[in-house]
């Protein structure tokens, strides 16, 4: 059982037998009353969002979740093929699992999967992904007055905003959380 001082982002809960994840908390010490937390849980079954306050001293129960880490293999009609790299076991994810993110996947890119009860629920990206420009435009020369970005298409697909020297062919590498163009790489 976790303890509200435990309690974190990222820790994986469960609430009226579903799954949680805690994407927000704020520890809040009233002038009179109880202290408390004000928690934002995300259920990783659903993807709805609930806030709930924890009263000091309360506990909370932990999730029966693992984490594994499997390589996206193809696309297969709107599902995704994951395998996993120990037991060469391959699973079907459902698009709105792996979430918006879908269009960053490339071939035998290493994600780690989250699973609830042997059923997986959520997808997660590695925080940096690299990728070569498939499309853009040419930059319009001498336009660098601040921060100007065009439109990039990437070998999965996606559409990333990049600065304009940036060419067709470029390798990239890309923060897959804030879908954004992090530098040129040599190859």
């Amino acid at each position: 059982m976790y303890e509200t001082s435990d309690i974190r982002k990222g820790l994986k809960v469960l609430m009226d037998g579903n799954p949680f994840t805690i994407i927000e908390f704020q520890f809040v010490k009233p002038g009179k009353g109880t202290a408390f937390t004000r928690t934002k849980f995300k259920n990783l079954l659903t993807g709805g969002i609930v806030e709930k306050n924890i009263r000091s001293g309360e506990k909370l129960e932990p999730a029966n979740v693992e984490e594994r880490t499997m390589q996206f293999l193809y696309k297969e009609g709107e599902d995704f093929v994951f395998m996993d790299g120990t037991s060469y076991e391959q699973v079907s994810i459902a698009t709105d699992t792996v979430g918006k993110q879908h269009d960053l996947l490339s071939d035998n890119l290493d994600c780690t999967v989250l699973f609830f009860n042997e059923r997986p629920v959520d997808v997660s990206l590695p925080n940096f992904i690299y990728s070569h420009v498939v499309s853009t435009e040419p930059g319009a020369r001498g336009d660098s007055t601040g921060n100007v970005l065009k439109p990039a298409i990437i070998e999965s697909g996606a559409e990333i905003g990049v600065p304009l020297f940036i060419c067709e062919g470029d390798y990239l590498k890309i923060d897959t959380r804030t879908r954004s163009y992090v530098e040129r790489q040599k190859k």
